[in-house]
């Protein structure tokens, strides 16, 4: 799993690539991207199957900000970023979310 940050320079957004690799999908048939950016919704980013079978995802997140995310393999396995920025508490369960700082 990896982050890109992209800032832009036109306006206070930064394009910010998400990717699962083959190896952490385990073989996955969908890989959604889920997180405060998208106010949890499980089909909101759905994230692209690449040609090597990792997954990704690119949004456009406002800067000056963090947003806790999660990916959810399959529609049932939940998955932190392992290369995340940092991680939080989740408050629903005994689990922490992945946080990304831009």
């Amino acid at each position: 799993m990896s982050l890109k940050k992209k800032p832009l320079k036109s306006k206070p957004i930064c394009k910010v690539s998400f990717t699962l690799t083959k190896d952490q999908a385990k073989g996955a048939g969908s890989v959604h991207l889920v997180g405060e950016f998208n106010d949890w919704d499980i089909h909101a980013a759905p994230m692209r199957r690449q040609k090597d079978g990792s997954f990704t995802a690119t949004l456009d997140l406002d800067t000056g900000r963090e947003y806790q995310f999660r990916y959810l393999i399959n529609g049932e396995i939940w998955i932190s970023d392992p290369e995340a920025d940092k991680y939080a508490f989740s408050p629903f369960g005994d689990c922490e979310n992945a946080v990304v700082t831009v």
